[in-house]
């Protein structure tokens, strides 16, 4: 399949669409949490795929890490782009897209705050540190295959999932205990200091 691809096969290239658009298309909604944007990021991935398809090498069994190299790029680009429009329309009210999938993002994750705070933790991340997340737990990808995806070595995959796993963590133990922003114009009402007060009165 690989050479009639490079040749410019349709046919095979259709094949590899169908065999690859769901791995690139659930790589791009994590990573967003937008499946919209996630549908661009497939066709972007492919259209950029096809014009650099005499790059496909025969080595390995499974296209994956050429393929997944472009989507990387191009999710890059696309954030970038993204992170422009949104400085761009910074005085609107905020929009935070959840998808109906969410849940898989992270596991068994269902608590709705737990998951907002894992979504945050993971835009703070280093990039590098981020992608080699994505590829490796939720795409499913070996340190190898990541490595060529992202064209670097192996043991940078290891170290960096290693790192991306410990800021995860403490991240997103940071935002969870973050309390909320009020609206504009309203006041917190702390209700916790007279259960504190009485505890204290209780045991002197």
């Amino acid at each position: 399949m690989h050479a009639r691809v490079r040749a410019g096969d349709p046919d095979a290239f259709r094949e590899l669409f169908t065999s690859y658009a769901q791995l690139v298309y659930g790589y791009a909604a994590r990573a967003t949490g937008d499946p919209g944007l996630a549908e661009d990021v497939v066709s972007l991935t492919f259209l950029e795929a096809w014009r650099l398809r005499a790059r496909l090498r025969d080595e390995g069994e499974s296209p994956r890490p050429w393929l997944m190299g472009i989507a990387v790029n191009v999710l890059r680009n696309t954030a970038r782009a993204k992170r422009r429009h949104e400085r761009a329309m910074a005085r609107l009210p905020a929009r935070e897209p959840l998808p109906d999938f969410a849940d898989e993002l992270v596991g068994r994750l269902a608590d709705a705050e737990q998951l907002a705070a894992v979504k945050t933790a993971l835009g703070r991340l280093r990039d590098g540190e981020r992608e080699v997340f994505m590829l490796c737990v939720w795409s499913g990808f070996g340190y190898e295959e990541a490595a060529a995806a992202l064209g670097v070595r192996v043991g940078t995959v290891r170290s960096r999932l290693f790192r991306a796993r410990a800021r995860l963590r403490r991240l997103t133990d940071e935002e969870l205990r973050r309390e909320p922003p009020l609206p504009r114009g309203q006041v917190r009402d702390d209700c916790r200091m007279p259960a504190v007060r009485s505890h204290v009165e209780r045991h002197p």
